[in-house]
């Protein structure tokens, strides 16, 4: 600075030997007279003198010590600046002309008064400032005043030596102007500074909060604050904060969590600071979507829909929504609903809680299909041989149906997804009870009513005939089981014989000899069910001779003579007496035989009977009774005595 005053002077000087050596043909003016100087400013002093014929410009000097200070001005007053606060000048003038400039006046003493204080100014609270400075050399003590920069309310001023104040009881968020001095031990004021600085702003009232269920956020308004230039709205829940900045007097806070309680407050801010933040708003949010939601069928008809317990949560609301459109619900501040339900349906259910705030967001909408309707059993039918046919009403769908034939004999099923299906190999003769139940992937349904189911009676393993004449046969079996009465029948083409009975046996009478007879039994539960049951043929014996007679041949013989009923049979006759036993076969096609040297003096049974293949000679024939008489030694009479009584059965 010092610098750069020197190279003006010296220009300024050089300007002026060039001006003397110009003008110096003509006068230079008269030496000026200063009629006052002061200084007003720190850096500057102000000289007034009376004006010097022919002057056209006056140069001003202020010297502190050996440097100085120089300006030229067209007429008085005239200022010299770039001075020194509170130092000590002396102060010429003199007047330049066309012939030169003249010699200084008599110099004046002159101080320039004190520089002003740098201020730092802040509010610390809504309705104070607080200013403070450096110490400026040379003061004695410092003048600071206010006043509001609108021009309302009065000036504040304060007095005092220290380097700070704070002024009180401000208006908040109000523009105030700060002006301040120093003087001297003269009471001299010196500069002055100014400086402009707006109070914190208070804090905000009448703060109000709607929260937005369904998108989880929050709208924080409030009344606008004097002064404030923008607002911090601040959320918080434990150690969550949410905050959202505006210049506007509303904010939407976002993002809030589900079950939460939060305190919201609002902080107003200028560029002079913050106000205190407002007393906290509670806000509770929406509770969370209830979660471990479970179905269960705890009994056929009746649904329980349970689920974990939420926070901030009043009550919940259970909506069971069928897949026929009917829709139910239940409101209950427990964890746990009951409902009633139909098989065979599908269930959607969803679970809401609820608080003051409103409702939670939707959870997981479940389904669940209820253990399928029991079917009813139409029809029991026989299709074949222990093949049994069950139908039933289908009223489910997508169902596994399993019908069931329980009994002594045992346990019997069929499977079909359809409404009937087959009993296979059942056994005969036995009594079962038969059910259907439904089964699917949401389980099994309740069995159906049970139907009675009685098989055929078995038919008899075992079947002996027996010919007990000629014209009667006995017939024996073996127990069939489930049977309680049995027919017989034994028919050929020459007529039937036939026999119903509770035992399991039958004589059979009619029977023609010589005859092929279908053999069949019909085997009758107590119910009237029936097997028929067919076994090998059964061929009658062939017919008994008649005319059977007794003569005397020579030598000791006897002839035994029939008259066959069949040329193509052959016969045998036996006769039996107290002193042996005889017997004879003819040559085929014969009806008689020959018994040489039979003991005389005897009585014989004579008995002429069919030969068969299958054993024995046939004993149900007719006898006779004869007695051979003796003639000397030899056979004498023959003497037929009658028919045997014997029972041959």
């Amino acid at each position: 600075m010092h610098g750069a005053k020197s190279k003006s002077l010296a220009f300024t000087g050089v300007l002026l030997g060039c001006l003397e050596m110009v003008f110096s043909a003509n006068t230079a003016p008269d030496i000026p007279v200063i009629d006052q100087a002061y200084s007003k400013l720190s850096n500057s002093i102000t000289v007034e003198w009376r004006a010097v014929p022919g002057a056209t410009n006056y140069m001003l000097t202020a010297q502190d010590g050996d440097s100085f200070v120089e300006a030229i001005v067209k007429n008085s007053p005239g200022t010299v600046t770039g001075l020194k606060p509170a130092t000590l000048y002396r102060i010429t003038v003199r007047s330049i002309g066309s012939g030169g400039k003249s010699q200084p006046s008599p110099f004046r003493k002159v101080k320039t008064v004190l520089a002003a204080p740098i201020l730092s100014v802040r509010s610390p609270s809504c309705d104070s400032i607080a200013v403070s400075w450096k110490a400026v050399p040379m003061a004695a003590g410092f003048s600071v005043s206010l006043m509001r920069s609108d021009g309302l309310g009065r000036v504040l001023k304060q007095n005092t030596t220290n380097t700070s104040l704070i002024f009180t009881n401000l208006d908040p968020g109000t523009l105030y102007t700060i002006k301040a001095y120093a003087w001297n031990a003269n009471g001299m004021p010196g500069d002055d500074f100014t400086y402009n600085q707006r109070t914190s702003p208070n804090a905000p009232v009448d703060v109000k909060v709607a929260f937005n269920s369904g998108a989880l956020r929050a709208a924080v308004s409030w009344m606008p604050t004097e002064g404030a230039l923008t607002y911090s709205v601040t959320v918080s829940s434990g150690l969550l904060t949410l905050r959202c900045d505006t210049s506007a007097a509303s904010c939407t806070v976002p993002s809030l969590q589900c079950s939460s309680e939060y305190d919201v407050s609002v902080t107003a801010h200028n560029d002079a600071g913050s106000s205190e933040p407002t007393d906290a708003v509670s806000l509770t949010t929406i509770p969370c979507a209830p979660v471990n939601i479970s179905i269960e069928e705890d009994e056929p008809g009746h649904l329980l829909v349970s689920w974990s317990s939420v926070s901030l949560c009043h009550y919940y609301v259970v909506f069971v929504k069928s897949d026929d459109g009917l829709e139910v619900h239940c409101n209950t501040s427990h964890t746990q609903c009951h409902f009633q339900s139909d098989c065979g349906f599908t269930y959607f259910i969803s679970v809401f809680a609820y608080n003051k705030a409103g409702q939670s967001p939707p959870g997981d909408v479940l389904n669940y299909t209820t253990a399928p309707c029991s079917p009813e059993i139409k029809n029991i039918s026989k299709e074949g041989p222990s093949v049994i046919s069950v139908q039933w009403q289908a009223n489910n769908e997508e169902a596994m149906y399993v019908v069931t034939a329980r009994g002594e004999a045992g346990l019997w099923q069929c499977t079909s997804t359809r409404n009937s299906c087959s009993l296979m190999d059942l056994p005969c003769g036995s009594a079962f009870s038969v059910s259907a139940i439904a089964r699917s992937a949401a389980g099994q349904s309740l069995p159906s009513y049970s139907v009675p189911l009685e098989t055929a009676p078995c038919c008899p393993s075992d079947l002996i005939l027996t010919q007990v004449t000629q014209s009667v046969t006995n017939i024996s079996w073996s127990v069939g089981r489930g049977a309680q009465t049995y027919v017989t029948t034994l028919e050929s083409p020459k007529g039937q014989a036939k026999c119903h009975t509770l035992q399991t046996y039958c004589l059979l009478g009619c029977i023609t000899c010589g005859t092929n007879y279908t053999v069949s039994l019909r085997a009758i539960s107590e119910t009237g069910l029936t097997s028929s049951c067919t076994y090998q043929g059964y061929s009658s014996s062939a017919c008994c001779p008649s005319g059977v007679k007794l003569y005397r041949l020579s030598n000791n013989g006897i002839r035994v003579f029939w008259r066959a009923s069949d040329e193509t049979i052959n016969y045998n006759a036996d006769l039996h007496g107290s002193k042996g036993n005889f017997s004879c076969t003819p040559s085929s096609g014969l009806s008689h035989c020959d018994i040489t040297r039979i003991p005389c003096g005897d009585v014989y049974t004579v008995l002429v009977a069919p030969v068969t293949n299958k054993g024995p000679q046939l004993s149900f024939c007719p006898k006779k009774i004869y007695s051979v008489t003796c003639s000397g030694s030899s056979v004498g009479m023959v003497i037929y005595r009658g028919k045997s009584n014997a029972k041959h059965i």
